[in-house]
Formats: structure tokens, C-alpha cells, sequence
């Protein structure tokens, strides 16, 4: 099974995670400046981990609405989507850094955790089939 690629997206920050190739278990991979090189180190590692189904953290208010950072997320999956031929998929996510955060407390790659938080949660739920495999 092609492994899954996590991301819980921020404006200054990028956490990445990878499955393990069973795709059950999501380990935190690295955290990415979100920068110019932003896409094509995603590219990059897509390729050398060979992603095929990139799961990234939906941002939504308390209200249910989409957070202003959403709007960046939608070009950044077109993106993936066009571009590097990906599926994306968007996983509803609440909070992850902070729960990052009170699980392993404060380092340099809590974003990196979060985005492990975002992708178990979508394995959890037993969606990690792609659309090739329906």
C-alpha cells in the first residue's frame, strides 16, 4: 500500500507526517518552512516516500466556519492536486497543535506532531483506502 502524507498547514510553519506503509500508524517526519521552496520539498519527499494521498488539517471556528487560513489551503491542495497529481484529501481538525502540545509538551517539531495527530485520525476512521483502490 502507497504510503499517506500528513499536513497540518500554517501560515509560517508546515508540519509534515508520513504513514508507515501499512498505512496505520502516522509518525511526525519533519517540520518545513512556508516559504518559496515550500512545494517542492513537498514534491520532493512525495516522491522519495512515494505519497500518493496527502491528508491535510481542515481549519475550521468553533462555528463550523472555515478559518481565513482555509483559503491558502485550498490553493496549496490545487496545487498538489495539478501539479504534482496527488490526492488530497481534508481531514477536519480541531486544535491539533495544541494537543500536540499538552501530549508531548513543547519542541521543535510540534508541528510535525500535529500533522501525525491530523493524518491518525484520518487512518483511524479506516478511510486510508485511495481512490484506486475503491
Amino acid at each position: 500500500m502507497p504510503r499517506l502524507l500528513g499536513i497540518d498547514y500554517g501560515t509560517k510553519r508546515v508540519g509534515i507526517a508520513v504513514s508507515d506503509e501499512a498505512g496505520q500508524i502516522a509518525f511526525p517526519k519533519e517540520v518545513l518552512k512556508n516559504d518559496n521552496l515550500l512545494l517542492s520539498k513537498i514534491g520532493d519527499i512525495c516522491k522519495n516516500d512515494k505519497i500518493t494521498t496527502v491528508i491535510i488539517g481542515e481549519s475550521k471556528n468553533f462555528n463550523g466556519e472555515d478559518n481565513p487560513i482555509m483559503e491558502e489551503i485550498y490553493d496549496f491542495m490545487r496545487y498538489l492536486e495539478e501539479v504534482l497529481k496527488l490526492e488530497v484529501i481534508l481531514e477536519p481538525e480541531f486544535l491539533s497543535s495544541h494537543q500536540a502540545a499538552r501530549v508531548q509538551g513543547e519542541h521543535g517539531k510540534l508541528d510535525a506532531s500535529a500533522a501525525a495527530i491530523i493524518l491518525q485520525s484520518y487512518l483511524d476512521k479506516g478511510k486510508c483506502k485511495t481512490k484506486n483502490e475503491k
